[in-house]
């Protein structure tokens, strides 16, 4: 048996399953299956995410990042029988599916395997695919918990194998619940013993959010392009520095241009620029047309690597930067913050971009940010200028008026 419930996260109270998930979103997947005498045999709470490239009939391989599952389904779970342990089935849209299964031994249980599914004959959400199908990543996690125990990692957990790379987070699960009941004893992963008792390992690389960061100085400028067989159909110049948080720790990393590696794509209604280094995983900004005239920055997700082994991972495709008309390029020097979340700010400088329309390989006239544009000083400066001389003008009248009407006492 399967209930089905909303609830926000982080909660108090469970109403037995709640789903709402998106990129950043504080919402998450909450699970509660019942048996047959409605106790409680598997408990889950999770986030999770989906990266998925593919190859275009162009030969191009471009990105589709899934977060939003907020249509999901869950049949097919069950507590499992005798002959097969409890399952967690999550349907969402037309095209994807994700299980996972369970397994137990004497004095464990396991998350045995992990398997996601997706259909790229779905022409919405894979345009243009050179291979229709549905396509099935496999993944024997076989990761063993302490029987009675309640699984929980904070931390983002990676898997990536084949096109696919899986992100889950905030994960708190407990299958074969003993009498319904809900263990208090939790068993953590790796990474949420590193950031809870290994303080000093983080510290080492990163400055104490508590303390100011030190600060960086301004980050190189990079070009950046992207070919298809037009010709160049994205220009990107931009200095990048990015400002993240992760397990209350603070830093501040500048992107070097010249061990920055890049690819991408382009379409009719999206562009795709995505760098990679040897720490960065992907940095993927992502372009998008609106009203059939107007181009603007709507996606940026990123995985990189820290020093310490950990993994920080962050995807928001509901932004809005960048704004420009098409045919020409957006432009600005002056310092620019992108917020992709509370965790992961981007700072660009001496930014100039162009995800559409390239005319031999060249910007097309700029439009500029409000930040560089200086024009507006002028009202302000005339208008504060003659707003003092009224004022001026006003306290020498009252000054003379006073002295006239004091010379009418005398007489």
């Amino acid at each position: 048996m399967v209930c089905f419930g909303v609830s926000p996260f982080p909660s108090s109270e469970l109403v037995l399953l709640c789903l709402v998930l998106g990129a950043v979103s504080s919402f998450a997947l909450e699970l509660n299956l019942t048996d047959s005498g409605k106790a409680t045999c598997l408990y889950a709470k999770w986030q999770m995410n989906f990266t998925i490239h593919y190859e275009t009939t162009r030969k191009i391989y471009t990105i589709v990042t899934i977060s939003d599952l907020g249509n999901a389904t869950y049949s097919g779970s069950t507590c499992g029988d005798y002959q097969s342990g409890p399952k967690i089935a999550v349907q969402f849209g037309s095209s994807f599916s994700w299980t996972v299964n369970f397994t137990k031994e004497v004095s464990t249980y396991s998350i045995d395997s992990i398997s996601f599914s997706y259909d790229t004959n779905d022409n919405t959400t894979f345009p243009d695919a050179k291979e229709k199908g549905i396509f099935t990543v496999y993944d024997p996690v076989a990761f063993r918990i302490p029987l009675n125990d309640i699984f929980r990692c904070n931390s983002i957990s990676t898997l990536e194998k084949n096109d696919v790379i899986q992100h889950y987070w905030d994960v708190h699960i407990q299958a074969f619940a003993q009498n319904g009941t809900l263990s208090t004893k939790e068993f953590l992963c790796d990474e949420d013993k590193i950031s809870t008792t290994v303080v000093s390992v983080v510290h080492t690389t990163m400055p104490s959010l508590t303390t100011t960061p030190i600060p960086k100085e301004k980050p190189e400028v990079g070009s950046y392009s992207v070919n298809n067989v037009n010709g160049t159909c994205l220009l990107a110049t931009m200095g990048l520095q990015l400002n993240i948080t992760q397990d209350k720790v603070a830093s501040v990393i500048n992107i070097n241009p010249n061990t920055t590696d890049f690819t991408g794509s382009c379409h009719s209604q999206t562009a795709l620029l995505s760098l990679n280094s040897s720490n960065i995983k992907y940095l993927n900004f992502v372009f998008a047309v609106k009203n059939e005239n107007r181009f603007y920055l709507k996606e940026v997700n990123v995985s990189m690597y820290f020093i310490n082994g950990s993994v920080f991972s962050i995807a928001n495709n509901n932004l809005s930067y960048w704004d420009a008309p098409l045919g020409s390029s957006y432009m600005c020097n002056k310092e620019q913050m992108v917020s992709v979340s509370g965790a992961f700010q981007i700072n660009t400088f001496d930014l100039r971009v162009q995800p559409f329309n390239i005319i031999e390989g060249k910007y097309s006239t700029a439009q500029e940010c409000s930040l560089d544009d200086d024009t507006i000083l002028i009202p302000i400066i005339v208008g504060a200028g003659l707003s003092g001389l009224i004022v001026v003008i006003v306290i020498a009248y009252l000054i003379g008026r006073r002295k006239n009407y004091a010379g009418y006492q005398t007489l």
